[in-house]
């Protein structure tokens, strides 16, 4: 069950992922977590993918996490009756007309768009290909000119970057995703075009606790709100495709360190995503400047990093996962990558599971102790530890499955499904054994073991423990 790293790496499924022999390969590979992309797909492929992953994770008997990404409000413009060339200088108009567009005009079905608008105003069509200023607005038209031109067709998306617009992150489309989604066992939600705190409160209030919700962030207006927006969040994916459009290239990097940083620190999980080995969707290596992204990444702390189209539609799913696995892998074993990590810790000790973890971090790496582990209901106990980033790996110990799914997710993790304990001596037992049984310790090796007492009462994390894995000697004639 041992990965060699600690960062996770989530994989999406599609039309080259989505039969059992693939989606094996591919957890094998590496990948800890799977996305179902609910803007692709009818709810029958998405359900048969899902069944594939727990056919998977029952044949190899380790959990595994499943994140279903909604759609959000995709913003379009209308038909065009043949696609359309704008130059830079000419004036386009766009309006409430549904009859097919020309080279003055076209529909924009959106009539909240209008209302937000305010001359100066920019519009991005087409992922930003083409760019148009707002001269004139009212209810139902914007007169625009046209900044950067290129060819516009039919149903090509448009970004809104200076305004917060009057829309849910909800559409009607993804309250049905949310519903069914829930109903059929995912762990993760991932919310599009997150604008304000308000639209993460909604999806939690729709969710009821049946599945996390994890904010992506792909729009200015969620960044200049992201503390208000992290707080109400059970984790983030800094989205960087969409906000590569809505802001400036160069503006993206900064943002991205700077959302990592405050995701650990909220020990939140939080993941980078988005064009991380693009060209894999038709060569078996990567860039070099796509491998140092992704190494990036990882050096700032991220607690996963995520393939898109590479594993979902690309001719190559399996080589990008042991790829970004062997990237990885190479990333953690640089001292570099230590000190980089070391030197960002926050000390954020405000209670008692604070110091109990940031001392259990300090013992392991004091004693060279082989291992880490929390027993934990909820996951918080194990989210705390993973937010000090120690060197010793993490064993979550749960008796939940859902917890141990949910925590796939999180830095350095290593989830093991555990009968339910209601005193301490049990619990050491059972982490002693679990060490044992996949390889982090032998028995002349030392563990450190964190747990609340009483147990199973979550966010009682208030005892720390260093115990001898001779220590299961005692209790041979229990049963294994």
């Amino acid at each position: 069950m041992r990965r060699l790293r600690n960062v996770k790496i989530v994989a999406t499924l599609g039309p080259a992922s989505s039969d059992y022999d693939t989606i094996r390969a591919l957890f094998e590979a590496g990948a800890d977590v799977f996305r179902l992309n609910m803007s692709h797909g009818t709810h029958d492929d998405i359900a048969a993918r899902h069944a594939i992953i727990r056919k998977v994770e029952e044949d190899t008997g380790r959990p595994i996490g499943i994140l279903a990404d909604l759609q959000g409000p995709k913003l379009r413009v209308g038909t065009f009756a043949a696609p359309v060339d704008l130059a830079e200088g000419q004036a386009f108009r766009l309006d409430l007309d549904p009859a097919d567009g020309d080279a003055t005009r076209v529909c924009l079905p959106h009539r909240e768009i209008f209302a937000a608008l305010e001359p100066g105003a920019t519009l991005l069509v087409n992922d930003g290909k083409i760019r148009l200023k707002v001269d004139a607005c009212g209810p139902d038209f914007a007169n625009c000119t046209v900044m950067v031109g290129g060819t516009i067709s039919n149903r090509k998306g448009v970004n809104v970057p200076d305004v917060v617009l009057p829309l849910a992150a909800l559409s009607d489309k993804d309250r049905t995703d949310l519903e069914f989604a829930c109903e059929l066992g995912v762990d993760w939600l991932a919310l599009s075009f997150v604008q304000r705190p308000e639209d993460v409160i909604e999806a939690r209030e729709l969710t009821r606790g049946r599945a996390a919700v994890l904010s992506k962030i792909e729009k200015p207006a969620a960044v200049k709100a992201f503390p208000e927006i992290l707080a109400v969040s059970d984790g983030v994916m800094v989205a960087r495709g969409d906000l590569g459009v809505e802001l400036p290239v160069q503006a993206v990097p900064p943002i991205q360190k700077r959302l990592v940083r405050m995701c650990r620190a909220a020990a939140k999980p939080v993941i980078v995503a988005t064009q991380m080995l693009e060209s894999m969707i038709e060569s078996p290596v990567p860039t070099r400047a796509e491998v140092s992204d992704v190494a990036t990444a990882i050096y700032e702390g991220a607690d996963a990093v995520m393939l898109s189209a590479e594993s979902a539609a690309g001719r190559y799913p399996i080589e990008a996962v042991k790829t970004m696995n062997n990237v990885a892998i190479s990333v953690e074993s640089d001292p570099t990558y230590r000190e980089v990590i070391e030197s960002s810790r926050r000390a954020n000790r405000h209670a008692v599971a604070d110091a109990i973890v940031a001392a259990a971090r300090e013992v392991a790496e004091t004693m060279n102790v082989k291992a880490i582990c929390c027993f934990s209901q909820s996951g918080t106990t194990v989210s705390l530890v993973a937010r000090e980033r120690p060197r010793a790996p993490i064993l979550a110990l749960t008796p939940l499955v859902t917890t141990a799914r949910r925590l796939c997710l999180t830095w350095g993790t290593h989830c093991v499904i555990t009968d339910e304990q209601y005193r301490f001596k049990g619990a050491v037992i059972s982490a002693v054994r679990s060490v044992l049984k996949y390889g982090f310790a032998v028995e002349t090796d030392q563990i450190v073991v964190v747990a609340g007492v009483p147990f199973n009462v979550p966010g009682t994390t208030n005892i720390l423990r260093v115990a001898p894995c001779e220590e299961r000697l005692i209790y041979r004639s229990e049963p294994e």
